[in-house]
């Protein structure tokens, strides 16, 4: 088993769980944070002032899955948070040890089974 946790551009949110749930997602999770890569944040005008923002807004999807669908999942991520501008993330891919359904005890693939 596999946990898939990409970081992107919030605008591409919405394409991103479409584009996942197509792929057979059951579940997953979001969290918004900041962050920075190659970019190192940018310069802002406000008020005639220049700022920098070092940390960016991203958004981070989490998901777990067998061993089988984590080149679909990155796929569908990939082509859904491509903008081809910089900044437009990364996909990491983690072994899982174990999973459990804390409802029904339920463990490892069946945890994350529909």
């Amino acid at each position: 088993m596999k946990q898939i946790t990409a970081v992107f551009k919030p605008s591409r949110l919405d394409a991103v769980i479409e584009a996942i749930s197509e792929a057979g997602a059951t579940g997953l999770t979001v969290t918004e944070v900041r962050g920075y890569g190659r970019q190192q944040g940018k310069t802002e005008v406000y008020r005639g002032a220049e700022y920098e923002v070092r940390l960016l807004p991203k958004v981070k999807v989490e998901l777990a899955c067998a061993d089988a669908d984590v080149e679909r999942f990155i796929e569908a991520i990939t082509q859904a948070a491509n903008t081809g501008t910089i900044g437009d993330g990364k996909i990491f891919v983690h072994d899982l040890d174990s999973i459990l359904r804390i409802r029904t005890g339920e463990r490892d693939e069946q945890a994350i089974s529909g």
